[in-house]
């Protein structure tokens, strides 16, 4: 997608239905004979678990991240609980966490009775400080566990410095990071693994939940492969107490298809993120994001700052653009983890949950709807 011409009057870009903050109607359309086609093909198969859907599919995205294996799961959550329960982490050990984070990551380590570790994050890119991570880290440290947040890649250079240091192992939450790279090198697993979500607003989503880890410890793989399916490598025969956690055929087969246009649909949000970073860019009371230079985002959603973000965003939905928070509840603050930790601790948390706001992004945005959301926001008067 090009930058919004010029030419387009304020009347234009602000006439007109609502700008969604994101159309998944239209995502599924421009695929539809395809995915229709893997779908019907699979059903038509006969074979709906564990088949050769998800075999190609975990091929596939494997070498995609530039990985020896992928492990299909469930969802997201499964992802990163069994990579926990894979690494033989559980009570005694700590797991450093990001202290502003989708409240998922910190349910993994609580599912396997592991002591979580909240770290305050860089303000500026919004992902784990590797310098408090550092002073964050004790002998009973046994993972250290980054969320690739909004899409924007974590400091894994220094992050696998302090681990390799410690013995503690680096296990990624990239869930909103389909197709981002580090130094050069796609978002995958640098040490134990990269565990991910197709839930369907991901920049890849299959068309229900989803999950997969991703990485090339031969132990961690084989250990996932037993878990998601009962403890089981040998039908009837149940090793360990696993679950039941496995990435169907039909989604698969869907995932296979999307897979071969997420780079494109990336490159549409990375347009749009252009747009908004250029035309944005002399709005001195909101914060925009910062991409650090050793790394290429994927721009799951683009996050800005305000100081008085509510009626910031009154002011948006009042010019039909949709916005949403991610989050507007700290894990720390949540109900789940009452009285467990002291919100004290995380003033910068605190801060960005209270300031963050994610404008509209998306592969199917048009030209007219980045110049109504550029529009709304030059618009604002704070």
């Amino acid at each position: 997608m090009s930058t919004p011409p010029q030419s387009m009057t304020a009347a234009s870009a602000t006439s007109g239905p609502k700008v969604a903050f994101l159309d998944l109607r239209s995502a599924t359309f421009e695929l539809r004979d395809r995915i229709h086609a893997a779908v019907l093909s699979t059903v038509d198969s006969g074979w709906y678990l564990l088949g050769d859907r998800l075999a190609e599919f975990e091929r596939s995205f494997a070498s995609y991240v530039g990985q020896t294996a992928c492990v299909g799961v469930g969802n997201g959550l499964d992802a990163l609980t069994l990579s926990l329960r894979a690494l033989d982490i559980g009570v005694g050990d700590e797991v450093i966490v990001p202290s502003n984070t989708y409240v998922a990551t910190w349910l993994a380590v609580s599912a396997v009775g592991a002591t979580l570790v909240p770290v305050e994050p860089d303000p500026s890119t919004f992902n784990l400080d590797p310098q408090r991570c550092a002073e964050a880290m004790t002998p009973r440290t046994r993972a250290v566990l980054p969320v690739h947040l909004y899409g924007q890649p974590a400091d894994l250079t220094a992050l696998w410095e302090i681990c390799r240091a410690s013995g503690a192992r680096l296990l990624e939450d990239a869930a909103q990071c389909h197709g981002a790279r580090w130094e050069g090198k796609p978002i995958g697993g640098i040490d134990a693994g990269a565990c991910w979500s197709f839930y369907p607003g991901k920049n890849l989503g299959a068309l229900g939940d989803g999950g997969a880890v991703t990485s090339s410890d031969e132990r961690v793989v084989d250990r996932l492969r037993v878990l998601r399916n009962y403890g089981s490598r040998v039908k009837y025969v149940n090793e360990e107490k696993g679950t039941n956690s496995r990435l169907d055929e039909v989604h698969a087969a869907v995932l296979s298809v999307k897979l071969e246009v997420l780079d494109e649909w990336n490159g549409r949000r990375a347009a749009i993120a252009a747009a908004y970073l250029e035309a944005m860019a002399s709005c001195s009371w909101l914060r925009l994001p910062v991409v650090d230079e050793r790394s290429v985002p994927v721009w799951h959603v683009f996050v800005v700052r305000t100081a008085d973000r509510e009626r910031f965003r009154s002011h948006l939905g009042g010019r039909g653009v949709e916005t949403l928070v991610h989050y507007p509840i700290p894990p720390f603050r949540q109900r789940a983890y009452e009285n467990e930790f002291d919100p004290a601790h995380y003033p910068i948390s605190d801060l960005l949950h209270s300031e963050v706001l994610s404008l509209p992004i998306g592969p199917h945005m048009s030209e007219v709807d980045v110049a109504r959301v550029i529009d709304a926001v030059v618009s604002y008067e704070p």
